[in-house]
Formats: C-alpha cells, structure tokens, sequence
C-alpha cells in the first residue's frame, strides 16, 4: 500500500498551550512561550505546507462547548504567528455532507481535532463527504490532520471509545468501535500516563495481537510521516506490542473476569525517539548505549 503523503500529529491531551482565558495569562507569558516554542503547536505549524500562512481549520465536533475550546486553540495558534485561523463547528450529518463544509475541508492545510467524544465525533463525520476528502488529502496532499484527546483516539481504523482504567483488565470492559480511519493496525489511548490507562491497551492489544497499542501522556504526541513515529512535547508516548504474546486465558474465562497475559512487550518514547512502523524499530535519540566517536 502506498504511503500516505500527509502527516498525523496525534497529541494525548491536555495541551499546555496557555489559557488565553486566565486574567494572569500575561504574567505566566515566559513559561507559555518556552512550551510554544518547543512544544507540539508550534510542531503543526512548523511541518504544515504554507508554515505561519497555512489554513487551519479547528474541528470542534467532539466537544460540548465548541466555541470555548475553539476560540482557545484559535488564539494559540494566532500566538505562534498563524495568520488563516478558522473554527470548523459541525453539528451533524446534514453539515458534514454539505458543498460548504467540502469545500472549507479542500483549501485547509491544517484540520485540528479537539477533544471531547471521540464516539460523538465518528458517529457525525463517519461516512460522509466531509470524511471522504480529508481521507483523500491525507492520502495525496501535504496535508496535517491533527488531533487532541478523541481527536486523537478517532484518527485510527479502530478507536477505544468506553472503559474504565480500573476495570481496564477484566474482559470485556473495554468497548471498541471504527475510528476515522487514517491509520491502520494501532490503537491510540489518551490521557494515558494521568489515568492509569495502560490496562485499557493491554486489553485492546490481546483483542488483536497485531494492533500496536499507542498510550499519550498528557502534552505528549506523535509526529507520524512516512511510517515513522517520532515523539513530541514533554511526556510520555507508550507503545504496546503483543506480537510475541506466548499464551493468554482470553478465550477461556468469562464476562468481568481478569485477563492473563504470557510476555507482553512494551516500550517507553520521550522526545525525538523514533519507531519504525514498517521494522518495528525504536530508536531512542539519547541513548546511552549509543556508539562513542572514535579519534582518528
């Protein structure tokens, strides 16, 4: 299968972008700015086509207070220097099929999913036009689909959308459905390293040994190009690979009953570690086991 020409930045959550709504937003402006700076806004404008001049389209369809979250991530964004922020509110299926929403969907250079309902999300946009063109100018353009919380979980072919973190290992506590369909063969959490959600993975990669699960920490994502993952912001992205899974009791026990898993793998990204979703390869950039340059 060809590779996909645009990119995916799929971010846990959180998003320490600032609060353009607190009083003393002004005060704190050296710390805001040094995640700015450094952090994962700043990645999407920095790799989107047209760079402070790219059409952003923030899509709001997951949230129940779409213009708060919104107007906030249009002010950061405009922040950074982004000079064609637009807010993208569709409400229903009727919005997502319309001339007007194809259309803003084929200029943007950007789409921004915030967090919210990742189920509310697919269940609006699944299936309709609007969907349709952003899957084809992820497969053709040099084009960022972006997303924040269930923005993120949505962007894979199948999505956690249900499941309590501590009944994460009893079977069939976690309900899965069809994302957004941007990615095949993994599985994203978020919110992950706060909510003690490592069990809600573990459980979705024993359902299907071949589907990487992928946890974000809060202000933590991934940059994904090429088939390569690479880590961004300040936490942690956990990936969990059940491959090599010698034996497990999922098929035996009942409903409610805690799962057993025999050598499960897992690995831990920070920043600017890279995985290789084609070798299954991760680097981490600040090994120490890295090779010393010999003197000549």
């Amino acid at each position: 299968m060809t590779k996909p020409v645009g990119k995916l930045i799929v971010i846990g959550g959180a998003v320490n972008k600032g609060s353009f709504a607190e009083t003393d937003y002004d005060q704190n402006i050296e710390k805001n700015l040094n995640f700015f700076e450094r952090g994962i806004l700043r990645k999407i404008i920095n790799e989107s086509k047209h760079k402070e001049n790219s059409v952003i389209e923030i899509v709001t369809t997951a949230s129940q207070i779409p213009q708060i979250v919104g107007t906030e991530y249009k002010k950061a964004f405009e922040f950074l220097g982004a000079k064609n922020v637009n807010i993208l509110d569709i409400h229903n299926r009727e919005e997502a099929n319309s001339d007007a929403m194809v259309a803003r969907a084929n200029a943007a250079d950007v789409m921004m999913f915030t967090g919210g309902d990742q189920l509310r999300l697919t269940s609006i946009l699944g299936g309709t036009r609007f969907h349709d063109t952003i899957l084809l100018k992820y497969q053709e353009q040099d084009f960022i689909y972006s997303g924040t919380s269930a923005g993120a979980a949505a962007a894979s072919e199948n999505m956690i959308y249900q499941g309590s973190s501590s009944e994460a290992l009893l079977k069939g506590e976690i309900k899965t459905t069809q994302g957004l369909g941007l990615i095949d063969n993994v599985i994203i959490d978020t919110h992950f390293v706060q909510r003690g959600r490592i069990g809600r993975l573990f459980q979705a990669v024993v359902n299907n040994p071949r589907t990487l699960g992928i946890g974000l920490g809060e202000d933590t994502g991934l940059f994904i190009h090429n088939d390569v993952m690479t880590a961004v912001g300040s936490g942690l992205v956990i990936l969990v690979d059940g491959r090599f899974i010698k034996d497990t009791n999922l098929t035996n026990i009942n409903l409610g009953e805690p799962i057993s898993i025999d050598n499960l793998t897992v690995h831990v990204m920070s920043m600017n570690d890279h995985y290789d979703l084609t070798t299954k390869i991760l680097t981490i950039e600040n090994s120490q086991f890295n090779p010393i340059p010999q003197d000549k």
